[in-house]
């Protein structure tokens, strides 16, 4: 089930947030999104995510800010169970366009993103982490 953020799912949405990316970005130090967790969670209650829940169980969540996915997250030993694409697929049906950008390193993440139809429109560098990156973007197709 896909529903809306609870303040009662912030600690357990943080925890997912710092461990994902910190195994999803083993090439960014650590102590980057260490630094980063509690700027984070403290805006999680002020921010438009979905969480993924099964079983009562918080498994994965989408951060929305208009059109901008913040990031799809998923725990780690979940990944590869078509939690992130119904993530995904959920925020395409509230929305007719959607950007984000992604490591190049990340090359999971970005072949997940072509192959749920994004395309890429620009390359770059994300001036926190001075790590190339891509912004793509998904539009939806007239019917």
């Amino acid at each position: 089930m896909i529903r809306i953020i609870q303040e009662k799912d912030i600690d357990t949405v943080a925890e997912i947030w710092l461990n994902t990316n910190i195994s999803a970005h083993n090439f960014i130090n650590p102590t980057y999104w260490l630094s980063n967790f509690e700027m984070v969670k403290n805006m999680l209650s002020q921010a438009e995510v979905y969480v993924y829940e099964d079983n009562s169980s918080i498994q994965g969540f989408i951060g929305l800010e208009h059109n901008y996915i913040s990031g799809i997250f998923v725990r780690s030993e979940l990944q590869s169970r078509h939690i992130g694409k119904q993530l995904l697929d959920f925020a395409k049906t509230i929305r007719d366009e959607l950007t984000l950008n992604v490591y190049q390193k990340n090359i999971r993440a970005v072949k997940f993103y072509q192959r749920e139809h994004f395309e890429i429109i620009q390359t770059g560098i994300d001036k926190d982490t001075n790590e190339k990156d891509y912004s793509m973007v998904w539009k939806q197709q007239p019917t």
